[in-house]
Protein backbone atom coordinates (compact mmCIF):
# COMPACT_ATOMS: atom_id res chain seq x y z
CA UNK A 1 0.00 0.00 0.00
CA UNK A 2 1.39 3.34 -0.82
CA UNK A 3 1.91 5.76 1.58
CA UNK A 4 -0.54 8.76 0.79
CA UNK A 5 -2.94 5.82 0.81
CA UNK A 6 -2.19 5.22 4.22
CA UNK A 7 -2.41 8.88 4.95
CA UNK A 8 -5.91 9.17 3.95
CA UNK A 9 -7.19 6.46 5.51
CA UNK A 10 -5.05 7.87 9.34
CA UNK A 11 -7.14 11.10 8.06
CA UNK A 12 -10.26 9.16 7.23
CA UNK A 13 -9.93 7.67 10.44
CA UNK A 14 -9.28 10.70 12.78
CA UNK A 15 -12.39 12.12 11.16
CA UNK A 16 -14.62 9.14 12.28
CA UNK A 17 -13.18 9.28 15.69
CA UNK A 18 -13.95 13.23 15.82
CA UNK A 19 -17.11 12.94 17.94
CA UNK A 20 -15.06 10.98 20.62
CA UNK A 21 -13.80 14.85 22.17
CA UNK A 22 -17.76 15.68 22.84
CA UNK A 23 -18.67 11.63 23.88
CA UNK A 24 -16.38 11.24 26.26
CA UNK A 25 -16.94 14.15 28.70
CA UNK A 26 -20.51 13.32 28.80
CA UNK A 27 -19.89 9.91 29.55
CA UNK A 28 -16.95 10.27 32.29
CA UNK A 29 -19.30 12.96 33.83
CA UNK A 30 -17.10 16.11 32.23
CA UNK A 31 -18.10 19.17 31.47
CA UNK A 32 -16.53 19.85 27.59
CA UNK A 33 -13.84 18.54 26.22
CA UNK A 34 -10.56 19.77 26.56
CA UNK A 35 -9.38 22.72 25.50
CA UNK A 36 -12.89 23.91 24.25
CA UNK A 37 -13.76 25.73 27.84
CA UNK A 38 -15.81 28.86 26.78
CA UNK A 39 -14.94 32.12 28.42
CA UNK A 40 -17.53 31.99 30.81
CA UNK A 41 -15.90 28.38 32.03
CA UNK A 42 -12.47 29.89 32.26
CA UNK A 43 -13.87 32.47 34.47
CA UNK A 44 -15.40 29.88 36.74
CA UNK A 45 -12.51 27.43 36.55
CA UNK A 46 -9.34 29.75 36.77
CA UNK A 47 -11.16 33.02 38.26
CA UNK A 48 -10.04 34.67 35.00
CA UNK A 49 -10.40 34.89 30.72
CA UNK A 50 -7.17 35.74 29.19
CA UNK A 51 -6.20 38.74 27.34
CA UNK A 52 -6.19 36.73 23.93
CA UNK A 53 -9.32 34.67 24.52
CA UNK A 54 -11.45 37.77 25.45
CA UNK A 55 -10.49 39.40 22.43
CA UNK A 56 -11.21 36.02 20.00
CA UNK A 57 -14.63 35.59 21.59
CA UNK A 58 -15.78 38.46 19.42
CA UNK A 59 -15.34 36.67 16.44
CA UNK A 60 -18.19 34.59 14.66
CA UNK A 61 -17.34 30.98 13.97
CA UNK A 62 -18.41 29.72 10.81
CA UNK A 63 -19.73 26.52 12.30
CA UNK A 64 -20.48 27.31 16.39
CA UNK A 65 -19.38 24.67 18.50
CA UNK A 66 -19.13 22.31 15.34
CA UNK A 67 -22.90 22.24 15.12
CA UNK A 68 -24.59 22.50 11.60
CA UNK A 69 -27.51 25.32 11.92
CA UNK A 70 -30.56 24.64 13.91
CA UNK A 71 -28.77 21.73 15.77
CA UNK A 72 -27.83 23.45 18.51
CA UNK A 73 -30.11 21.42 21.11
CA UNK A 74 -30.04 18.29 19.48
CA UNK A 75 -29.47 15.01 20.88
CA UNK A 76 -25.78 13.70 21.24
CA UNK A 77 -26.02 11.30 18.23
CA UNK A 78 -26.90 14.11 15.79
CA UNK A 79 -24.16 16.43 17.35
CA UNK A 80 -21.38 13.57 16.83
CA UNK A 81 -22.70 13.68 12.59
CA UNK A 82 -21.80 17.67 13.32
CA UNK A 83 -18.51 16.48 14.44
CA UNK A 84 -18.07 14.36 11.93
CA UNK A 85 -18.98 16.64 9.08
CA UNK A 86 -17.18 19.65 10.64
CA UNK A 87 -13.59 17.54 10.65
CA UNK A 88 -14.36 16.05 6.99
CA UNK A 89 -15.24 20.13 6.26
CA UNK A 90 -12.18 21.07 7.87
CA UNK A 91 -9.72 18.19 6.83
CA UNK A 92 -11.14 18.81 2.53
CA UNK A 93 -10.55 22.55 3.17
CA UNK A 94 -6.54 22.05 4.56
CA UNK A 95 -6.25 18.95 2.03
CA UNK A 96 -7.18 21.42 -1.02
CA UNK A 97 -4.75 24.33 0.01
CA UNK A 98 -2.23 21.64 0.67
CA UNK A 99 -2.50 20.08 -2.43
CA UNK A 100 -2.94 23.65 -4.94
CA UNK A 101 0.14 24.75 -2.36
CA UNK A 102 2.00 21.83 -3.81
CA UNK A 103 1.49 22.12 -7.18
CA UNK A 104 2.09 25.28 -7.30
CA UNK A 105 5.23 24.82 -5.79
CA UNK A 106 6.25 21.58 -8.05
CA UNK A 107 5.01 23.77 -10.97
CA UNK A 108 7.43 26.67 -9.57
CA UNK A 109 10.41 23.75 -8.81
CA UNK A 110 10.20 22.82 -12.53
CA UNK A 111 10.30 26.29 -14.46
CA UNK A 112 13.22 26.84 -11.93
CA UNK A 113 15.52 23.68 -13.24
CA UNK A 114 15.01 24.26 -17.05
Amino acid sequence: MKTTTKLWIGLAALIVLSPLGLILPAWLGGSTAWGEWSAGELRRVIGYVPHGMAQAAQWNAPLPDYNLRGQERAPLGALSASYVASALLGAVVVAGIMILLGKALARREKRNAS
